[in-house]
């Protein structure tokens, strides 16, 4: 896969993510319909705050703002529905411009020390991005099913 290709699909992935929170109301934002307890708004934070941010910035740009500001986005401040898209709209537009001038064959700018991430280290800025794609993706699918659940919504509709 060509890195014009890698960096398509993972617009395509966020873009799945943003169109399927789209017109969802903000109590269905908040509300939590998954054993594990999470909320749309919830997982968008994830999405902006532990891979925009902490994958693309801060491990891939080597951003000191990035790395000074990471935190679980799982556990982030409660925001609205509305500040949630928000954040993870502009968290793309930072990792969009890192991503413009960054080569994906160089090692990342920044390794995070164990008691941040204790996985082994990615070696390129390409495996961080499949990192990504693969997180961004995988939520979406979550994001679909929670968005059927609430309302019925389905994204694609495969039939019989």
């Amino acid at each position: 896969m060509s890195d014009a290709q890698l960096l398509a699909q993972v617009t395509n992935a966020r873009e799945h993510v943003l169109s399927t929170v789209d017109g969802l109301p903000e109590d269905a934002m908040h509300r939590v319909i998954v054993p594990s307890g999470w909320s749309a708004t919830r997982l968008l934070n994830h999405l902006a705050f532990d891979d925009e941010m902490f994958w693309i910035s801060a491990v891939l740009g080597g951003d000191q703002s990035a790395i000074q500001g990471l935190h679980n986005g799982w556990a982030s401040e409660p925001m609205t529905g509305l500040e949630a898209i928000t954040a993870y709209k502009r968290e793309i537009v930072q990792s969009d411009e890192i991503l413009a001038g960054v080569d994906l064959d160089a090692p990342p700018r920044w390794v995070p020390p164990a008691s941040v991430f204790s996985g082994p280290p990615m070696r390129d800025g390409r495996e961080i991005l499949f990192r990504v794609l693969a997180e961004t993706s995988v939520h979406a699918g979550h994001l679909d099913i929670v968005r059927e659940l609430l309302d019925g919504h389905q994204n694609l509709v495969v039939t019989s």
